[in-house]
This record gives structure tokens, sequence and C-alpha cells, in this order.
């Protein structure tokens, strides 16, 4: 809604435009991906065609347009074989475009931490350069204030958020899969590249993940200078609670699939056995190649 409120106020034209021409927005946070999501999206607009139209502005020095809102419309329609959609062009600079593209996709119903912790460092650098800020510490928490007001964070979320874009890609990947949590991510992000290359390495050899006290000590020997492989190697290795790998459901998610009368045990026992069978029925089918 205050994407179109922006819109109205800077007259954008509706057109027409050959895909060949649009272009995405450079640095933009949030990811296209080919998933079952993606596949309905070009199902829909292979029949019905792109019914919401993509926002653009002007690419400066070429007769193209830059996406700001619609990466995955544009996605889908170049699967489902279109030579062209509809957009609105927007005469709007590439500040105002970033926060424009920030505030389009934040209340996504499913958006990545990654996502949004580059996202608000996207907005946050776009404000500064905007003259709306200084580079200054005060300055730069009136700013992520402003940022999680429009993102539904605090100041300090915001800011726990973009520290995450100094993990390296690995790391941020198992945020995002749910692998590491939020608060712990935010510790390690503090530790060098080459520590965390060592750290994902420990992890993998070893099967796990750091608990928020583990990666709180290796935090506070890096920034003391004295964290060493030895000491991420000890660290991890540690026993702790969350060692091995638990996969959990919240009971109203399972309900829908099983009798009212079913306890939590029941539906537990219930599911082992169709897992237990699922099994038997793979490794017939192996032993039958």
């Amino acid at each position: 809604m205050k994407g179109m409120t922006f819109i109205e106020k800077k007259l954008c034209n509706s057109i027409v435009i050959p895909i060949a021409k649009l272009h995405p927005f450079e640095g933009h946070p949030y990811k296209v991906l080919d998933n079952e999501e993606m596949e309905a999206l070009t199902e829909s607009i292979h029949t019905e065609g792109v019914l919401s139209p993509l926002i653009v502005r002007p690419l400066e020095g070429t007769d193209g347009y830059e996406v700001i809102s619609g990466h995955r419309r544009l996605h889908a329609a170049q699967k489902a074989g279109l030579s062209e959609v509809p957009a609105l062009v927007c005469e709007i600079s590439r500040e105002e475009a970033a926060i424009m593209l920030v505030d389009s996709n934040l209340h996504r119903e499913h958006i990545l931490p990654s996502e949004k912790a580059f996202a608000y460092k996207l907005k946050m650098e776009a404000m500064k350069h905007q003259g709306r800020t200084s580079p200054q510490v005060g300055e730069k928490l009136v700013t992520a204030e402003k940022v999680g007001a429009d993102g539904g964070d605090s100041k300090n979320q915001v800011l726990r958020y973009v520290r995450l874009t100094h993990l390296i890609p690995e790391l941020l990947q198992l945020v995002d899969d749910g692998r590491i949590a939020l608060t712990p991510a935010v510790e390690l992000s503090y530790l060098s590249e080459k520590a965390q290359t060592y750290l994902l390495e420990e992890m993998r050899r070893n099967d796990c993940t750091p608990s928020l006290s583990q990666a709180i000590r290796m935090k506070k020997l890096y920034q003391a200078g004295s964290l060493s492989p030895e000491d991420i190697s000890t660290i991890i290795q540690e026993e702790k609670a969350n060692q091995q790998e638990k996969v959990s459901f919240k009971t109203g998610d399972l309900r829908k699939f099983f009798p009212k009368s079913y306890s939590a045990a029941q539906m537990q026992e219930t599911i082992l056995k169709m897992l237990t069978e699922y099994q038997r029925k793979r490794q017939r089918s192996r032993d039958a190649r």
C-alpha cells in the first residue's frame, strides 16, 4: 500500500515492455527460486497473463528498464514464454527505487533471514545516500528505527539482521535453512571470514551447530585476538543440547491429518509406522532394479 501511494505521487506511466529490455535491480536482496510457488505462478501467468504490472524505472544511459517490483513475475513470465509484460514506469532515483523495492517485499508471507538482512542494509544505505542520515552512530540508530518501523522490527532487531550480511554465504544459508538461529548467527558474524570458514569445516566434520553460548565465547576470543583453530575445534565439539538435530512439528499442523480422537502419542506412532512402510517400499524398489 505504501508503494502504491508513492507511485501515485510520482505519476508513473502504464505501458507494455518487451522482456528483453527489463533488467533485475542491481543488488536486490530477494531470491527468485524455481520452487513449487514459482511453478504455480508460471502456470497462472501462462493461463491468464501478468495481472499485476511490474514496477520499473528507466535505466540510465540505455533504452532499458530496471525492475523495482516484480522480479518473480518477470521470471515466471519468461518461463511461460511471454515476450512482453505490463509495467508501470516511474521516473525516480535509484535511492527511491531501492526503498520502494524493500518496502514492497518486506511483508511477504515467506521471507528468508538473508533476504531481510540485505533488504534492511539496502534501505539504510539508500536513506543515507538521500541525505536523510549521516554515517554517525547516533544517526545510524535513528535510521534503523525508521527502517524497523516499516518492517515491523525494533531498531536493535534491524541491526541484528544487518549483521548477518557479514556471514560467509555457507553460514548464511544455514541460517535460512533454520539450522543456525538468528542470535548465535549474529555473534558469529563478528568472526573473520577465515575463522568462519574454519568453523564451517568443523561443523560439517562434527555434524553440529554452535549454541549461543559457544558463539559468544568464540566472538570474545576473536575480539581479544586469541581465537585459534584449536579453540574453534574444542568449543564446537563440546556436548550440548543441540548436538543432534531434531525435527519437530506443531501439534496443530499435524492435527488436520488425523481423527480428532487421536492423542499426540497416537499421531507419533502412526507417523513412525508410515515412515517405516515408506522405507520398506524404497528398499524393495532398489532391490528390484
